[in-house]
């Protein structure tokens, strides 16, 4: 059985086990807060999240603010991103009073685990790491400190509060490991203080960009959560498709044809092909119709409830505030078990 095969089988097994005791597992999850989050994050994280944490999982998501400059120039409008992030977690469903919802850059003490894990990996070992590559390749640019040891980072935001599992990708299977060597040979090397977190692969659908690329702001491509029906309606509008009458489902040769019927078929709840016959010769703005009322009936909930919230800014900042300090209480209390274990208490 190749690793991949035996990871699925793995990740199986978890998922029946989080189903009788989700009592047992501790998640942690996030996201870089470059921008308002879309119908990627949507599908893609935020709805897993919402079921885990029913199921009742201990949840922790990080808004890594920190991060975002890991290959950026600056960091942009993050404190913007950061609230809107929140404001879209609370509309979709994640309940403050049981996860804890926390910025990068307000726990320190999670950032003082990177001195000890740092020492715990070597430079071929991090160079070997493929988001490292693909972003060095794609940034055109001499590698950064803190590109370079990004897989370092994300090890400290998963065992600073010990979390055991964590919904990934197949991509993202191998900063998982390197945080799975990082916990093995600090506990082989001090004292058994870290979990080996497991992955939880989940069925995690491509959602494209409406033009069929990568769903990215810089694109243009994606329907933000936080988009009125109107503006969802006019960047439907606006999507290339073609002039062939007859729908068909080819992500290929009809790009834009193609990820407006994915973005239908998410929000339905059915697939590409049985939604491209039932369109059939309806051509392009029959196509578009089916997808901004999908899309608007869909989210219609999701952003009642997010205005309803927003009008009160102070949620927000409540959220964090409580979200921060639990994840300080936890770091601090994690740093003193790594400080005892390494005999560094004066």
């Amino acid at each position: 059985m190749d690793s991949f095969s035996a990871t699925r089988e793995r990740s199986d097994e978890l998922h029946a086990a989080i189903t009788a005791h989700p009592e047992k597992f501790r998640v942690l999850t996030g996201e870089r807060p470059t921008g308002a989050l879309h119908l990627g994050h949507y599908f893609g994280t935020i709805s897993e999240r919402v079921r885990l944490q029913r199921l009742g999982v201990d949840l922790f998501v990080i808004l890594a603010d920190y991060q975002v400059i890991t290959d950026r120039d600056g960091i942009g409008p993050v404190r913007e991103n950061v609230y809107s992030a929140v404001l879209d977690y609370l509309a979709a469903g994640i309940d403050p009073s049981r996860a804890t919802i926390f910025t990068h850059s307000a726990v320190p003490a999670l950032n003082q685990l990177m001195l000890p894990f740092l020492s715990l990996v070597t430079e071929a070992e991090l160079h070997r790491n493929p988001t490292v590559k693909t972003e060095e390749a794609a940034s055109g640019r001499a590698l950064s400190g803190l590109l370079l040891t990004y897989p370092v980072h994300q090890a400290a935001d998963i065992l600073f509060c010990k979390g055991n599992l964590v919904p990934v990708g197949k991509d993202q299977l191998p900063h998982l490991e390197q945080t799975r060597v990082i916990a093995r040979r600090f506990n082989e090397l001090y004292a058994p203080v870290f979990p080996e977190p497991q992955a939880l692969l989940t069925a995690t659908p491509h959602v494209p960009g409406l033009d069929g690329r990568k769903m990215s702001k810089s694109y243009g491509n994606a329907i933000q959560l936080r988009m009125t029906a109107d503006e969802t309606a006019a960047l439907i509008k606006r999507t290339a498709t073609d002039s062939e009458r007859r729908i068909t489902f080819d992500p290929d040769a009809r790009p834009g044809v193609s990820a407006l019927l994915t973005t239908a078929a998410l929000c339905l709840g059915t697939d590409e092909t049985t939604l491209a016959e039932q369109i059939g010769d309806g051509g392009g703005a029959g196509l578009k119709k089916l997808a901004t009322d999908a899309v608007n009936e869909f989210f219609a909930p999701h952003r009642a409830r997010r205005t309803e919230l927003a009008a009160n800014p102070d949620i927000v900042k409540s959220v964090l505030r409580e979200g921060n300090r639990r994840a300080n209480e936890i770091a601090e209390t994690t740093l003193d078990e790594v400080r005892a274990a390494m005999g560094t208490v004066y």
